[in-house]
């Protein structure tokens, strides 16, 4: 990285901080609850001369103390730099905080229960934002998402376990400060939990957004530490295919065909190695994103990098997308699945064939209960509820439309042509690109 974008990034980051730190005045400000890792210092900020900014330092400088205690010292001296930069970002954020509450925001007082519900909203709408704007710059975490991510480590326990424990803790240390000193509980209302059930799908559907800063950081914009091929061969083909039309089968016909290696369970084995998961773990659980708001909103890590973060999901994919990444530069092939072609979306087209299948549901049915061996009356179930979960999961971590035509060179419809046509098809398709490549 050149000092040019290192610095530009660290601008972007700063801008984060003061706009998180915005933000979480703004939704104080609202009366209804603040956001759980900020209900200790509002409630003390309350009870003490103090302001919630002086608190909020006094706090996180204790989270570090946790960090160095929990770390291993080969940890604390490859970390250290990531440590001590804590303590002047959180000097910053601490700071702009009280900014924000005592200057920028000091006459502003919703006293209208509707007003203080649009505050509300438009604090962690600006939360989400800022959030998405600190991943963007990935320099730094402030302390409170680190600490999290350092305990979930100490702990080896799922990343989102973690992070609803941590919440769960200070929201609770905060109601007994309040009862015991105020008699009543101050800072967690109805505004705590749609703070902490908002921000982070908000951050996640902003993200795509800041592609716009991609020429300003002077960086090209891939998918998770993505390099676009520096050669033009080996030439890929990636199959993206509904439960049921026969996409697995029509790869394995294309790998005989044209005599390229299939890469379907091979990519679950190795990506188990790769994230140190059990190889059954990942097989369950790939490409399984739930559709279930309130498990996604609470579990996920959304405060940093892809690359980053400790969710498990998230380590299989970005440990998947490593290995798609190293096998397209190595060998011509044919990938099945899990995002290919948007991993692979900055290799030349001439380097790359993106196929998706689809078919009617009697025809999946039909080859569901024929070749996957699902029983009849589970079937049309079995199909719906797979989909559903490649739809989620392609849209989470790629932010497009699954099946989207655009997206593709091919979009076939096993049932109507059959899988020998679309082999036909596809391997016409390869042989002509192949021919051209080795022309030039």
């Amino acid at each position: 990285m050149s000092r040019k974008e290192t610095f530009r990034r660290y601008v972007l980051f700063m801008c984060s901080v003061f706009v998180n730190a915005f933000s979480i005045a703004l939704i104080t400000k609202a009366l209804l609850g603040t956001s759980p890792i900020s209900s200790v210092p509002y409630v003390l900020s309350v009870i003490t001369p103090c302001t919630m900014g002086q608190f909020t330092i006094y706090m996180n400088l204790i989270f570090i103390l946790l960090e160095v205690v929990l770390m291993t010292r080969q940890e604390v001296r490859e970390k250290k730099y990531e440590i001590i930069l804590q303590v002047p970002v959180l000097l910053c954020f601490g700071g702009f905080m009280d900014f924000s509450t005592h200057i920028l925001l000091a006459n502003f007082a919703p006293t209208h229960y509707l007003a203080q519900i649009l505050t509300l909203v438009a604090g962690c709408f600006i939360l989400g934002v800022g959030i998405s704007l600190e991943v963007k710059a990935n320099v730094a975490m402030v302390t409170g998402e680190y600490v999290v991510q350092i305990l979930a480590r100490f702990f080896r326990r799922e990343f989102g376990w973690v992070k609803i424990c941590f919440d769960v803790t200070l929201v609770v240390i905060s109601c007994v400060i309040s009862l015991c000193f105020l008699h009543h509980i101050e800072g967690v209302r109805e505004g705590t939990i749609i703070a902490a059930l908002s921000v982070g799908p908000i951050s996640h559907f902003v993200m795509p957004w800041w592609k716009i800063f991609d020429s300003w950081l002077n960086v090209t914009p891939t998918a998770p530490s993505a390099e676009a091929p520096r050669l033009q061969f080996p030439l890929i083909i990636t199959i993206a295919r509904e439960y049921g039309s026969g996409g697995h089968l029509l790869g394995e016909m294309l790998a005989k065909r044209l005599g390229l290696k299939l890469y379907d369970r091979a990519l679950i084995r190795q990506a188990a190695i790769d994230s140190k998961l059990p190889e059954q773990y990942v097989s369950d659980n790939e490409q399984r994103m739930s559709s279930n708001y309130l498990l996604n909103a609470i579990w996920r890590d959304y405060e940093a990098p892809l690359e980053k973060s400790l969710c498990l999901d998230d380590a299989i994919f970005v440990a998947q997308s490593r290995i798609i990444r190293e096998v397209a530069h190595k060998e011509s092939c044919i990938i099945i699945g899990r995002c290919a072609d948007y991993i692979l979306k900055d290799f030349p087209s001439s380097s790359i064939i993106k196929v998706f299948c689809y078919t009617n549901l009697d025809d999946a049915i039909r080859r569901s209960i024929d070749e996957y061996h699902i029983p009849a009356d589970k079937a049309k179930a079995e199909i719906q509820k797979i989909n559903r979960l490649r739809v989620n999961h392609y849209q989470y971590y790629t932010s497009r439309k699954w099946g989207e035509p655009h997206n593709y060179n091919l979009m076939l419809n096993t049932g109507d042509i059959g899988l020998s046509t679309a082999c036909d098809l596809i391997a016409s398709l390869y042989i002509e690109k192949a021919e051209a490549l080795k022309k030039n």
